[in-house]
């Protein structure tokens, strides 16, 4: 009995939303524009219609560390951050949209649960970031890259990249920590085995949705080299400046500013939606 009455809620909630009717693409037209004009009863209906949404994709992240409560609230506020920036001239329906925006928040709030001992989950991604820069450069130069160097393909203070290096090796150290009877360590205790990473579902779930968004405000040269360059809808690696430099027909050093200048736009576009940067690149 016990069981069941805690499912009530859930149960109340589902058949609650479920009255209300999925949109056309002219309503989504219709109600983002009174939207736009501050139309609070649009937007309260554009969140309403979009309920059943964030069930469907909260549903997908279950045992997780989040009860489905928990993981649909989440999800709820990505909606409502969807409604408010979308807009019809992206040229995609606003569940494909609103599906990132979505994910994003539920996926934030995973990553603030899965571990017990861990780096900030924007301080985690921006490392990251600095890995595959380091990776990327490595590649280029045939040798180690500098701190300077990986600055400034990311077009990034020094400061930032060596301070992240630091916070890393706090975080190694904690990981470095053996449990007495065995070879492993304590972020084998706590973490989920059978959990996907979510950082990696984020950046797969990503890339296709909202990237491409910003990516048709880049020139066609911009964005075949942030494509190729970042391995983005190709089955190979991702290409050095040489290789694209040759596959365009340009010197390595034309790739590289073609390269500073997309990404320079990329971020202006990025941060006006306030997302971090290096959750999409």
């Amino acid at each position: 009995m016990v069981r069941q009455r805690s499912l009530e809620p859930m149960a109340m909630y589902m058949r609650d939303i479920s009255r209300y009717e999925l949109l056309t693409p002219e309503e989504e037209v219709e109600l983002s524009k009174r939207i736009t004009a501050g139309d609070e009863d649009a937007r309260h209906y554009m969140i309403k219609a979009n309920l059943r949404l964030v069930v469907k994709i909260s549903r997908r992240y279950m045992h997780r560390g989040l009860a489905l409560a928990d993981l649909i609230e989440e999800g709820n506020l990505g909606l409502m951050r969807a409604v408010e920036k979308f807009d019809p001239a992206y040229g995609c329906r606003f569940s494909t949209y609103a599906t990132w925006w979505i994910r994003q928040s539920v996926e934030r709030a995973i990553m603030n649960q899965s571990r017990l001992i861990r780096l900030p989950v924007h301080v985690a991604k921006e490392y990251n970031q600095v890995l595959a820069s380091t990776n990327r450069l490595r590649a280029d130069l045939g040798r180690e890259p500098t701190e300077s160097e990986v600055a400034e393909e990311l077009q990034v203070p020094l400061e930032k990249v060596q301070a992240l290096l630091r916070s890393s090796l706090t975080t190694e150290s904690a990981d470095e920590v053996r449990h007495e009877d065995g070879d492993f360590t304590i972020f084998d205790i706590t973490a989920d085995e059978d959990a996907p990473a979510p950082s990696q579902n984020m950046e797969e779930s990503r890339r296709d949705e909202m990237l491409a968004v910003w990516l048709q405000q880049l020139t066609a040269k911009e964005r075949e080299v942030v494509r190729l360059r970042y391995g983005l809808g190709i089955e190979d690696d991702a290409w050095t400046l040489e290789a694209i430099g040759e596959h365009m027909g340009v010197t390595r050093e034309r790739i590289r500013q073609i390269q500073v200048a997309a990404l320079q736009k990329l971020r202006r576009m990025v941060d006006s939606d306030h997302v971090n940067f290096e959750e999409i690149i």
